[in-house]
C-alpha cells in the first residue's frame, strides 16, 4: 500500500549508477523504483509530462526548483496514467493555488504508486548529467534505504534504455476512433506507439476522423480503415528495436500514402529510408527547444522528448529507396535531425511534439501541412 508523504520527512536516496548519490525526503509513494535518470527543462506543465506514455520507464528530474504549485487537475492527463517511473524535484510546493485543482501532486503520485524525492539539488543534479549523460538510477526511500552500496547494486542490475523495445508496453491493446469535430474530411489511421491524447484531438479539430490502433497492427490493419493519411505518434523506448513499426512504415511509403510521423515516428521514418538512430547524451526534454524550419527559415520553441536520433546528412540531399529526401528541421542548440521530409511524395516528420500540451504552440501549424498533403493527394 502506498501512502501520501505530505506533512511528513521520510528520508530518501537517490543513487546514480556511477555512485553519486543525493539525500532528500520522500516525495510521493514510498518505496523504491529505478529507471533512467533524464531532466526536463520545462517551467510548467509538469501533469502532462507525468502522463506523456514517452517518459516510461524514466525517472524526470525537474529543474525548474518549484513543482506542484497548481495542484493536479482531471482535465490535463495526455493519458490514463502516470507513466514516469520516479520523480525528482527540489522545493514541492506545500500548498497548490489554482482553481482546476482537485488534489495535491504528491497526493497524486502516491495514489498512482509513483516514487519521488524531494528536497534534492536538482541544478547539480542536472548539471552532472549534462556532464556524464542520462543513466540508470534508484531512488530509495522508508524501508527501501539501505547502504550505499547494497543500493548501487541494485541500480547497476536495472536494464538499460538503450535496447529497450517500450513502445506496445504503452500503446493501446485495442483499436478506437476518435471522432472528427464537426464535418469530417478525412480518415487517418494512427500508430499508437505511445500516442498523447492531445494528438488524435488536434487532428480532429482539422475534420479529421482518427482510427487509433496497436503497436502492433499490420499494414493490412492500416489499411483496413481505408485512411487518407497514416500517422505515427511518438512513443518510449530504442527506436533500434522497432523493426516493426518500420516495416509499416516502408509498406505505407511504397503506397504512397500521406504520411506524418512525430517524435518516435520520425525516428521510424528515417529507419524507414535507411538512415541510421543513435542515442543522445542526455536528450531533449522540455518546452522550451529552438527548432529552425529549414523550409521556411522560421526558428519554433518546441515541446520536446527524446533521448534518441536520427543520423542524417544536414547538408545535401539523400537518395532513399522512396524518393529523395532532406532534413527539414534542426535543433538550434546541438545540430540534431529534428525533422525530415521526402521531395518526391507526401511524408513528413519531425521529432518534436507539435500538439504542444502544455506549449508552446509554435509548431501547430505541422497539423495544417499534413492536411495540405491529403487534400493535395485527392485533388
Amino acid at each position: 500500500m502506498t501512502t501520501s508523504t505530505r506533512g511528513t520527512r521520510v528520508p530518501a536516496v537517490l543513487v546514480l549508477e556511477d555512485g553519486r548519490t543525493f539525500r532528500g525526503r520522500a516525495y510521493g509513494a514510498v518505496g523504491e523504483t529505478f529507471g533512467e535518470a533524464v531532466f526536463s527543462t520545462g517551467m510548467t506543465g509538469y501533469q502532462e509530462t507525468l502522463t506523456d506514455p514517452s517518459y516510461h520507464r524514466q525517472v524526470v528530474v525537474m529543474t525548474a526548483p518549484h513543482v506542484g504549485n497548481t495542484g493536479v487537475n482531471d482535465e490535463d492527463p495526455e493519458s490514463g496514467k502516470i507513466w514516469v517511473a520516479g520523480y525528482v524535484v527540489r522545493d514541492p510546493a506545500r500548498i497548490p493555488s489554482n482553481w482546476r485543482s482537485r488534489r495535491t501532486l504528491d497526493e497524486e503520485l502516491a495514489a498512482q504508486g509513483v516514487v519521488g524525492i524531494s528536497g534534492v539539488d536538482t541544478r547539480a543534479l542536472t548539471r552532472h548529467l549534462r556532464e556524464r549523460g542520462a543513466m540508470r538510477v534508484g531512488i530509495f526511500s522508508g524501508d527501501a534505504v539501505a547502504d550505499d552500496a547494497a543500493l548501487l547494486a541494485k541500480v547497476q542490475a536495472a536494464p538499460q534504455m538503450k535496447g529497450a523495445d517500450l513502445a506496445a508496453e504503452v500503446a493501446t491493446t485495442e483499436p478506437y476512433v476518435v471522432p472528427a469535430i464537426g464535418e469530417k474530411k478525412f480518415t487517418v489511421a494512427a500508430v499508437d506507439l505511445g500516442i498523447k491524447g492531445m494528438t488524435p484531438h488536434r487532428m480532429a479539430e482539422r475534420g479529421i476522423e482518427v482510427h487509433v490502433l496497436p503497436a502492433t497492427a499490420t499494414a493490412e490493419d492500416v489499411y483496413a480503415v481505408d485512411p487518407d493519411g497514416v500517422f505515427f505518434s511518438n512513443g518510449p523506448g530504442d527506436p533500434a528495436t522497432a523493426d516493426g513499426p518500420v516495416s509499416v512504415m516502408r509498406a505505407v511509403l511504397e503506397r504512397r500514402t500521406p504520411l506524418f510521423g512525430i517524435c518516435f515516428g520520425n525516428q521510424i521514418l528515417g529507419r524507414a529510408l535507411g538512415f541510421g538512430t543513435y542515442k543522445l547524451k542526455y536528450g531533449h526534454r522540455g518546452i522550451n527547444q529552438p527548432v529552425q524550419d529549414r523550409t521556411t527559415g522560421k526558428v519554433e520553441v518546441t515541446a520536446h522528448n527524446h533521448g534518441f536520433a536520427v543520423d542524417a546528412p544536414l547538408d545535401k540531399v539523400s537518395d532513399t529507396p522512396y524518393g529523395r529526401a532532406e532534413v527539414s528541421h534542426v535543433c538550434l542548440n546541438d545540430n540534431v535531425v529534428e525533422g525530415l521530409q521526402l521531395l518526391d511524395q507526401p511524408a513528413f516528420s519531425v521529432q518534436y511534439h507539435p500538439e504542444a500540451a502544455a506549449g508552446p504552440h509554435d509548431a501547430a501549424y505541422l497539423f495544417d501541412r499534413f492536411v495540405s498533403l491529403m487534400e493535395a493527394e485527392r485533388a
